[in-house]
């Protein structure tokens, strides 16, 4: 009989807080309030007003939509978002992300990347000069 694994989340040690405040409490505030507190890109970007697709990836966010995929990778994780499980697109596929609190302010893009990890084998025969010699058995 096989168990169920759970995702393991990591152990904090004291709740997390961004500049002083707490999630429930980013999540209450309006924008406005919301906006003193933000590094300064994600304000310049909040300012100059989300796009229409941000909106609605917004509005999708707050009804609860249980499967949301999303191909805007430049879309800023608000408070609001936080807890919730979304589909990023990173060229190829579509990565499952759940939002931690650590990932408020960042960027959709940043938590499914577009590039692998480049893992180098061992040389092939011929490769290198002392390599040229070697017999094949």
């Amino acid at each position: 009989m096989a168990k169920k694994t759970q995702k393991r989340l990591p152990r904090r040690r004291e709740e997390f807080t961004y500049r002083g405040f707490r999630i429930e409490e980013l999540r209450t505030m309006g924008m406005s309030e919301l906006l003193p507190v933000m590094p300064a890109r994600v304000r310049r970007k909040v300012t100059r007003g989300l796009t229409r697709g941000e909106e609605n990836l917004l509005s999708r966010f707050r009804s609860g939509d249980a499967k949301i995929r999303t191909h805007l990778r430049d879309m800023i994780i608000m408070p609001e978002m936080i807890g919730k499980e979304v589909e990023i697109y990173n060229g190829k596929e579509f990565m499952k992300v759940e939002l931690q609190p650590e990932a408020v302010f960042h960027y959709l893009g940043e938590f499914a990347l577009t590039r692998r990890k480049v893992s180098h084998g061992s040389a092939g025969i011929g490769a290198t000069r002392s390599s040229k010699y070697v017999p094949l058995k």
